[in-house]
C-alpha cells in the first residue's frame, strides 16, 4: 500500500467506524421496527380475512339460494362463524375487565396471526380515537345488523330451499334481499379495509419517523464527515444515472449467479409497467418470454409487461464485474415495428397466395415481377415464365384489338381501370377475362407498382348471354317474345317512316289447339307448337321476324312492303303450311290457323296499336270462319268493345236476375207425343233484349263464370222439375246443356247428386247434354265421370254429334244413352244426298250401340218424314215448337188446364 493510500485509509477510518456504529444502530432500530411491522402485517392480514369473509358469505348464500349447492352453505357457515369470532374479540377487548386469553383465542379462530394479537388489543383499547382506527371501527359496527340478517336468511334457506314450497318467485325474493344487504355491506367493507390499511400506514410512519429521527441524529456527524468524499462519489453516480436512465434502450443489470435484477433504467421500467425499484430483486427470467433470457451475445424474444402484454425485443448481453460480483448487462431494444412490418409482409404474401382470383404485380414499366398461384392455375404461366413481360403482352380487347394507351392514361389519372379482355393461356387458348388494374405510388406520387387482378368470366359471360337470350326469346320455340317483338316493330316503323315503306304485323292463332292439349297431352301440344314455329319461320324472308307472344298465338313482322296488302301472299303460304298434318309419334294431328293483319301506316302509327289491331283482326277471322285471314278494319274494334261491354254486364246478370230458362219440347216422331223438353238459357238484357247463348256463353267461359251459370241452371231446372211433379205434370225427361268446364270439374258429380237429393227429383228424369268436342276435351277424365253418372242413374246425350273430331270409343261408356244429330245435317234433308248419308250413318251407329237418337232443327214435314223412315226416334225444332216459357209447357201438359190438350202445330 502506498503512503497516499495509507493516508486515505487513516482519513477514512473514523468515517468507517462511524459508519459501522451507525449501521449497528440502524440494525437494532430496524429489528425493533420489523417486530412492530410484523404485528401490523398481522393486523392487515386479519382485516383481509374479515373483509374476504364478509364478501364470501354473500357469494355463498346467493349461490345456495340459486343452485341449492350444500358446499355453498358449508362455506357460508364457516365464514359466518369467523365473523362471529372477530366480533366477540372486538366486544370483549372493549370491556374494562376483559379476558385476554378469550380475546386471543377468538382472534386465533378468526385466523389472525398470533404476533398481531397484542397490537390489535392495544389499538382497540388505547387507540380508538386515532385517525383511521375510529373510521374502521365505525364501519365494522355498521355491518353487524346486516350480517345478522344474512344469518336469518341462511336459516330460512336451510328450511325452504329443498322443500316443496320453494318457487322461482321465492328464490327471486331471497336473492333480492341478499343483494340489498350486499349493497349495504360492500361499501362498509371497503371503508373498513381502507381505514385499516391507512391506519397501518399511519402507525408505520410514526414508527419509522422515530427511527429516522434517531438515525438522523446519529448520522448527522457521519454525514458531515463524509460530505466531501460523498460529494465526489455522488457526482460520479449522478452522471452515470443520467446516462443510465436516459438511454433509449432498456438496460437491466442481472446477477450472474442467481439471475436476479440488480438495477433497471427508466426505459425498462416504462416498458415493464413498474417502478425501477419494483423490478430490482425480481428474477429476470420472469420478465421475459421465449429466448430473450438466453445467455447469448444476442437473442430475440419478448419482454413481458406488468399487465401481461408482450413486447418483441432484441437483447444484447455483456458481462462486467460489479464490486465482488459478476453481472450481466442486458441492453434490450424494442423491435415491435420491425416485427409488425415482417408480419404484415407475411400476411400479405399469404393473402396473395391464397386469394381465389389471379393477381399480377408489375413494376413501373408494367413488367411482371410476381404472380400468385391462382394466376398460374388460370393461365398456366408461372412468375418465372412471365418475368420481364408486360401485363398487356398476353391480352387483347374482346374484338381482338390491342389494349389502347387510354387504359394507362385513365389509370394515371384515376388510379384504376376495370374492363373485359381476352387473354391467351400457356397452351395458346383464349378465354374471356375481367381485368382490374390499380397503381401504387410512393410518397412523391411516383409509380412504384401496378397490381392487376384477373378472373375467368367465360362461364358467367355465357350465362349472361343465355339470360339475355331467355329474356328476349320464347324458351319453347326460340322465337322472340312479346316485348322483343314489340321493340322490333317500333324499330321497323321508324325505318319504314324514313324509307316510306309499309310494315305489317300478322297475328296467328292456332284453331282448336286446346282440344289437342286436352285430347293428347301438353307435351304433345308443346311439340306441335315447336313444329308450328318451324313452319312459320320457313315461310319468312330474311327481313321478316316471327315471335310467340303466348299460348298458341304467334306473330310475324313483315318489313319492306309497298302496301299492307302485299303481306297476303305470305299469309296464304302460312295458312297452307300450318294446315298440313302434324305427325307426332304415332299421332297425325290436323289443325288450322286464323290470321289477322294490321299495317303501318294505314292501321296504326305505333307498335302496340298495330299488334292490338292485328289481334282484333285475328279474332274476327276465328269468329267468322277460321282457317282464314282478315285485314284489320275499325269495325273490328267496335265489336271488341261490344264484347268487353257484354263481359262487364254479364258479371251482373245473375245478381240482377236477367238470366231465364226456356224449354223446347222434344217429341216422339211416330206419335207426335211430347216426351221431353230441353232447357235453353237466354239472357234478357234490359236494353238489348233477348241474347242467345252463342253470344254470351263463350264470353262467360273466358271470364271464368260459366261454372256459376251452369250451377244456377242445374238448380233452377231441378227446382222446376220438382214443382211440375207436385203439380201432377207427366214425368217427361228434361235435358240440360252442361259446359265442359263444369262437366269436367272434380266436384260436378257430387254437386249434381246432392242437388237431386235436395229437390227429390228422380235421376231418370234428367239428361245431361254435352257436345262431342267437350267430351274429347275431358280426355282421361271422361271414363271416370261417365261411370259415376251411370252409378247415380243420370243419362248423357251427345250434342252436335258429327261436328267434332270424332273418336267413337267414348260412345261405349255406360252413361251415354242419346245421340243428338246436329241441325247442320238436318237442314239439307231430304234433298242433299251427303246430309242424308251422314244422318243415316249416325242412326246406324246409334242403333248398333243401342243409343237413342234425337234430331235437332226439324222445320219441315219432309224432314220429319225422312227421319221417321230412317229410324230416328225423337226430334225437336220449329216444326213442333220454338223454346217456350215454363208456363206454356205447363199449359200443354197439365191435365187440369184448359189448354192442356192443345195440339202442337208447325210454327209459321
Amino acid at each position: 500500500m502506498t503512503a497516499s493510500g495509507q493516508a486515505l485509509t487513516q482519513r477514512l477510518m473514523p468515517l468507517a467506524w462511524g459508519l459501522f456504529a451507525l449501521v449497528a444502530l440502524v440494525l437494532i432500530l430496524m429489528w425493533g421496527a420489523q417486530q412492530v411491522q410484523l404485528a401490523l402485517a398481522g393486523l392487515l392480514n386479519g382485516e383481509s380475512t374479515w373483509s374476504k369473509a364478509q364478501k364470501q358469505i354473500v357469494v355463498d348464500l346467493q349461490a345456495y339460494a340459486v343452485q341449492g349447492n350444500p358446499e355453498a352453505m358449508l362455506s357460508f357457515e364457516s365464514n359466518y362463524a369467523l365473523l362471529g369470532y372477530d366480533r366477540f374479540a372486538r366486544e370483549e377487548t372493549l370491556r374494562e375487565n376483559y379476558d385476554w386469553n378469550a380475546v386471543a383465542n377468538a382472534f386465533e379462530r378468526g385466523k389472525v396471526i398470533p404476533e398481531a394479537v397484542p397490537v390489535m388489543i392495544f389499538i382497540f383499547r388505547h387507540l380508538r380515537w386515532a385517525p383511521y382506527v375510529r373510521d374502521a371501527l365505525k364501519a365494522w359496527y355498521s355491518t353487524d345488523a346486516a350480517i345478522d340478517e344474512l344469518g336469518v336468511i341462511a336459516e330460512e334457506l336451510r328450511k325452504e330451499r329443498h322443500s316443496a314450497d320453494w318457487t322461482p318467485a321465492r328464490m327471486d325474493t331471497q336473492t333480492t334481499r341478499i343483494a340489498i344487504l350486499n349493497y349495504f355491506i360492500q361499501p362498509q367493507t371497503e371503508v373498513f379495509s381502507t381505514s385499516i390499511a391507512n391506519g397501518t400506514v399511519w402507525i408505520g410512519r410514526i414508527l419509522y419517523g422515530c427511527v429516522f429521527a434517531i438515525v438522523g441524529l446519529a448520522s448527522l456527524l457521519w454525514l458531515t464527515m463524509a460530505r466531501r468524499t460523498m460529494a465526489k462519489i455522488r457526482g460520479t453516480e449522478e452522471r452515470y444515472q443520467v446516462l443510465f436512465d436516459s438511454a433509449a434502450d432498456a438496460i437491466v443489470m442481472v446477477d450472474e449467479d442467481d439471475g436476479l435484477v440488480l438495477d433497471a433504467n427508466r426505459t425498462a421500467a416504462a416498458w415493464i409497467g413498474r417502478a425501477p425499484q419494483d423490478i430490482v430483486g425480481r428474477r429476470f427470467a420472469d420478465l421475459v418470454a421465449e429466448n430473450a433470457s438466453a445467455k447469448k451475445v444476442s437473442a430475440n424474444g419478448q419482454l413481458r409487461a406488468h399487465d401481461g402484454a408482450l413486447r418483441p425485443v432484441e437483447t444484447q448481453w455483456s458481462v462486467a464485474r460489479w464490486g465482488e460480483k459478476h453481472v450481466r448487462q442486458a441492453i434490450i431494444r424494442d423491435v415491435s415495428e420491425r416485427v409488425a412490418m415482417e408480419e404484415e409482409r407475411r400476411i400479405a404474401a399469404e393473402a396473395l397466395a391464397s386469394v381465389a382470383e389471379g393477381v399480377i404485380i408489375a413494376d413501373a414499366s408494367r413488367r411482371v415481377i410476381a404472380v400468385n398461384a391462382a394466376h398460374t392455375a388460370l393461365t398456366g404461366f408461372s412468375a418465372e415464365e412471365l418475368a420481364g413481360k408486360r401485363i398487356d403482352d398476353m391480352r387483347v380487347l374482346p374484338h381482338g384489338g390491342l389494349l389502347p394507351s387510354s387504359i394507362w392514361t385513365q389509370i394515371a389519372s384515376t388510379g384504376s381501370w376495370l374492363g373485359e379482355v381476352r387473354t391467351r393461356r400457356r397452351d395458346g387458348s383464349l378465354y374471356d377475362e375481367r381485368l382490374s388494374i390499380s397503381v401504387i405510388r410512393d410518397e412523391h406520387g411516383h409509380v412504384q407498382r401496378y397490381v392487376a387482378v384477373i378472373a375467368d368470366i367465360t362461364t358467367s359471360k355465357s350465362d349472361r348471354l343465355q339470360l339475355e337470350y331467355l329474356a328476349s326469346h320464347d324458351p319453347l320455340t326460340g322465337l322472340v317474345n312479346r316485348a322483343q317483338f314489340e321493340e322490333h316493330c317500333s324499330k321497323a316503323i321508324i325505318a319504314a317512316e324514313r324509307t316510306r315503306e309499309a310494315v305489317a304485323v300478322l297475328f296467328i292463332d292456332l284453331d282448336a289447339f286446346k282440344i289437342v292439349n286436352d285430347s293428347f297431352s301438353h307435351a304433345i301440344g308443346d311439340r306441335l307448337l315447336t313444329m308450328a314455329a318451324e313452319r312459320i319461320a320457313k315461310q319468312l324472308s330474311p327481313l321478316d321476324l316471327a315471335g310467340r307472344i303466348g299460348g298458341d298465338e304467334f306473330t310475324v313482322l313483315a318489313r319492306g312492303l309497298g302496301l299492307r296488302e302485299d303481306a297476303a301472299g305470305l299469309v296464304n303460304r302460312l295458312l297452307a303450311s300450318l294446315s298440313e298434318p302434324y305427325r307426332i309419334d304415332d299421332h297425325e294431328i290436323v289443325i288450322s290457323a286464323s290470321i289477322g293483319i294490321a299495317g303501318y301506316p294505314l292501321d296504326a302509327l305505333d307498335a302496340a296499336t298495330m299488334i292490338a289491331n292485328a289481334d282484333a283482326a285475328m279474332y274476327a277471322a276465328k269468329t267468322e270462319e277460321r282457317n282464314c285471314m282478315r285485314f284489320y278494319t275499325p269495325l273490328m274494334h267496335a265489336k271488341a268493345r261490344t264484347r268487353l261491354q257484354t263481359a262487364a254486364e254479364l258479371r251482373q246478370a245473375l245478381a240482377r236476375d236477367e238470366l231465364h230458362i226456356f224449354y223446347q219440347p222434344s217429341v216422339e216422331l211416330r206419335s207426335g207425343r211430347i216426351v221431353a223438353v230441353e232447357a235453353l238459357l237466354r239472357w234478357r238484357h234490359p236494353l238489348r233484349g233477348m241474347i242467345a247463348p252463342s253470344e254470351f256463353v263463350p264470353i262467360a267461359e273466358n271470364l271464368g263464370i260459366v261454372r256459376q251459370i251452369d250451377q244456377w241452371v242445374m238448380h233452377s231446372v231441378l227446382a222446376k222439375i220438382a214443382e211440375w211433379e207436385r203439380a201432377g205434370m207427366p214425368p217427361i225427361r228434361v235435358a240440360i246443356n252442361v259446359s265442359a268446364n263444369w262437366f269436367g270439374h272434380h266436384a260436378f258429380v257430387e254437386a249434381l247428386s246432392r242437388a237431386l237429393m235436395e229437390t227429390g227429383v228422380s235421376p231418370s228424369r234428367l239428361v245431361l247434354e254435352i257436345t262431342e268436342s267437350s267430351v274429347l276435351r275431358l280426355g282421361e277424365d271422361t271414363d271416370r265421370i261417365m261411370h259415376r253418372l251411370h252409378e247415380i242413374g243420370v243419362s248423357v246425350a251427345i250434342d252436335d254429334f258429327g261436328m267434332g273430331y270424332s273418336s267413337l270409343v267414348y260412345l261405349k261408356l255406360p252413361a251415354i244413352t242419346w245421340l243428338k244429330i246436329d241441325r247442320t245435317f238436318i237442314s239439307g234433308l231430304p234433298g242433299d244426298s251427303n246430309d242424308a248419308a251422314i244422318v243415316q250413318a249416325i242412326l246406324a251407329i246409334g242403333k248398333s250401340l243401342s243409343l237413342r237418337t234425337i234430331a235437332e232443327g226439324i222445320e219441315t214435314e219432309a224432314q220429319r218424314d225422312f227421319l221417321l223412315r230412317a229410324g230416328c226416334i225423337e226430334g225437336q225444332g220449329f216444326l213442333y215448337s220454338q223454346p217456350l216459357e215454363s208456363t206454356e209447357i205447363e199449359r200443354m201438359l197439365l191435365p187440369n188446364l184448359a189448354l192442356a190438350k192443345t195440339r202442337l202445330r208447325v210454327v209459321e
